[in-house]
This record gives C-alpha cells, sequence and structure tokens, in this order.
C-alpha cells in the first residue's frame, strides 16, 4: 500500500473515532491535549510516527487560518514535541489544484508558516520547526473536485 493511501486510511479511521469538543478555556484545553497523547510508534523508517496522533491540518479554500478540528491535531502534535525534545519538524505546506503554480506555492508557505506560529505558541521552541511550501505540486489525492481539494489544501508536519 503507498504512503498517501495509507495515511488516508488513517485519517479515515482518526475522522471516525472524533466526538464533538466540549467547550473549554484554551489553557484547559492545552493541557488536556498534553495528558492524552499516544506513546509514540516507530515507522519503518525508524523515526516516530506522527500520523498516529495527527501530522496533517487541513483548510478551507484560500484561506490559511487553523480551524477547530486543526487546532486539535496541533495542540496533539505541541504535545508530543514537548515529550521528545531532540525531535524537529518540516510543516509542508499544499493547495490545492487551482490558481497559478506562484500563488499556490505563497498560499503553502502562509499555511505552512500558520502552523508553525500555532506550534510555537503552544511553546514549542521555534528553531525545531521549519516550513516549505510544495503548492500544488504534490497532491495527496489526484481529481478535480472538491472531494479531492479538501485533501490537498493542508500542512503536513513531518519528523526531520
Amino acid at each position: 500500500m503507498n504512503r498517501p493511501i495509507s495515511c488516508f486510511a488513517v485519517l479515515l479511521v482518526l475522522g471516525g473515532c472524533a466526538t464533538e469538543p466540549t467547550q473549554t478555556n484554551d489553557v484547559e484545553a492545552m493541557a488536556d491535549a498534553q495528558t492524552r497523547v499516544p506513546p509514540p510508534t516507530i515507522g519503518e523508517s525508524g523515526v516516530p510516527d506522527l500520523a498516529k496522533i495527527g501530522d496533517r491540518v487541513f483548510f478551507d479554500y484560500d484561506n490559511w487560518s487553523v480551524t477547530p478540528t486543526g487546532e486539535s491535531v496541533l495542540q496533539r502534535q505541541a504535545a508530543w514535541l514537548k515529550s521528545h525534545p531532540n525531535s524537529t519538524l518540516a510543516i509542508e505546506g499544499h493547495a490545492d489544484e487551482r490558481g497559478t503554480r506562484e500563488y499556490n506555492l505563497a498560499l503553502g508557505q502562509r499555511r505552512a508558516e500558520t502552523v508553525r506560529s500555532y506550534l510555537v505558541a503552544l511553546g514549542v521552541a521555534p528553531q525545531r520547526i521549519r516550513t516549505v511550501s510544495f503548492g500544488k505540486e504534490r497532491p495527496a489525492v489526484l481529481g478535480a473536485n472538491e472531494a479531492a481539494w479538501s485533501q490537498n489544501r493542508r500542512a503536513v508536519s513531518v519528523v526531520d
């Protein structure tokens, strides 16, 4: 099974387990997220597998704001990074196929930088996170429809 399909399968399983979040203040939410981080698993390459806690954040069309679902993923990532102080991340920004190459590279960079800023605000040292944009050059899902586009508007965290 290739990586994009297996990652998508993990997302489907995790999405099916999601529950509606309760209203809490930000401090309580961060503390709760930090206490529920599952132990890391090791992937085939010997690198911790972030896909188990959530390695991607999805965005609305032509937008780089983190959604509530994305906030939850990033809170888990921040807690994982705090418990693994020697790990560093690359945040890959992506866009769907609509728009010019240049526009989508800029949009992907804004998405990656937004994710980085959110993780830094949660206490992750900025020097542990680098960003890169792939724009529309590396789609996760092929297709010219909303189902495909929604999976391609993303920022992916990869352990360096």
